[in-house]
């Protein structure tokens, strides 16, 4: 889940049944979920920094594909990562822990995974396989992306039936271990935010077998991008009709036929970074010459906002911050306390199922997550 650029293409207004499907869910008194990914993909994990209290689910990032199978790409500190995660159940007995199978680099094999019905059930049964083998909770999918070419994928029209296929037989695959283990498994998926994402699944149909749709409302714009602009923003600010935000990604999710209470909002853990041409607008919607470094909230929040020559500025139409440095001409994008706590409303107010976060790593003081978590009500 490190880098995502796929192209928007503009969703048509909604009619007034659709988008009163928001208000129509009845509020119960489930807190919403708080997911974090967690990189194993680094080496060993250090998972006594881990506030377990403040999080519903870890997905373990990531697990490759080898011969058409979920493999442990680093099975000497993967092993010992996964023991290490699942014994913080005795500090959170709630806690649920997932594998995620893929992200940005380590989904070139899944087309080929899910091109047949053998190969997508030997696929299935690998990684419920790693599930029953550690004792956890559940597959998250991160494939990146089906249908189109990711980071030099392969990739074929094909994929946007299998991927259903694929929930399918894992879905099936961990309800016939449930049987054995009498517990309750998760089947979880990483999306991408963008309608091209949705033109090439069937969103419909992959919810009746996902717990939750994790939607990746980030990299909404990169430092390679000629234009600046928000990679993580709440809401729309520009003249762009095809401007990416997590309102939208929502609705478009929403409007494809997955129902609120399977929706989850993705929060960005670090920023993305310009450096601009000039200092007009303080870099927002300006030319660009080259990618700046953006870097983790820790570092943001301790090094860089309002110190340093970098300004924070909030646009409010966004409901989304940013930093400009006019002697140094960068430009970052970023979300902050006070956009995550604008994002935690919104999953309130319309019901969806909680937020997940991209990465834990990039936030070692807790300053998002703790936002998060006074959110929605969980107490240490």
């Amino acid at each position: 889940m490190m880098k995502r650029k796929v192209a928007f293409v503009r969703i048509s207004v909604f009619s007034l049944v659709i988008a009163s499907v928001f208000l129509c869910f009845k509020k119960t008194d489930t807190k919403p979920v708080i997911i974090a990914y967690v990189g194993g993909f680094r080496g060993l994990i250090q998972t006594d920094s881990i506030d377990v209290k403040r999080l519903s689910h870890i997905n373990y990032a990531f697990v490759d594909i080898k011969d058409n199978r979920a493999w442990l790409h680093n099975e000497s500190t993967d092993t010992i990562n996964l023991r290490k995660l699942n014994e913080l159940k005795k500090q959170n007995p709630d806690l649920k822990i997932l594998i995620s199978v893929g992200g940005w680099t380590w989904s070139k094999n899944f087309s080929d995974a899910a091109l047949t019905d053998t190969s997508t059930k030997n696929f299935a049964l690998s990684a419920v396989a790693i599930v029953a083998k550690y004792h956890l909770d559940g597959v998250d999918i991160d494939w990146e992306y089906p249908g189109m070419q990711g980071d030099s994928n392969v990739y074929r029209p094909e994929d946007k039936q299998h991927y259903t296929l694929l929930f399918k037989d894992l879905r099936e695959g961990l309800n016939s271990l449930s049987k054995i283990a009498h517990k309750q498994y998760f089947v979880t998926t990483a999306v991408g935010g963008s309608q091209d994402y949705i033109e090439h699944t069937e969103m419909d149909k992959v919810q009746l077998y996902t717990d939750f749709i994790n939607v990746m409302s980030y990299d909404y714009a990169d430092g390679s991008d000629s234009i600046s602009g928000h990679h993580t923003n709440l809401f729309t600010s520009s003249g762009d009709a095809n401007q990416y935000s997590a309102d939208r990604s929502i609705r478009a999710f929403l409007a494809a036929g997955v129902p609120t209470k399977k929706l989850v909002m993705g929060i960005a853990f670090y920023g993305k970074g310009w450096q601009m041409q000039s200092a007009d607008n303080n870099g927002l919607y300006r030319k660009a010459l080259k990618p700046a470094r953006g870097g983790g909230f820790t570092r943001l929040k301790d090094s860089l906002i309002n110190k340093n020559g970098f300004v924070r500025y909030w646009d409010t139409a966004a409901s989304a911050p940013y930093l400009f440095n006019a002697e140094q001409k960068i430009f970052i994008s970023y979300d902050d306390e006070e956009s995550v706590k604008n994002k935690c409303n919104y999953v309130k107010q319309y019901h969806l199922a909680g937020a997940m976060f991209w990465e834990y790593n990039d936030d070692k003081k807790e300053y998002l997550l703790k936002t998060i978590a006074n959110e929605f009500n969980y107490t240490k």
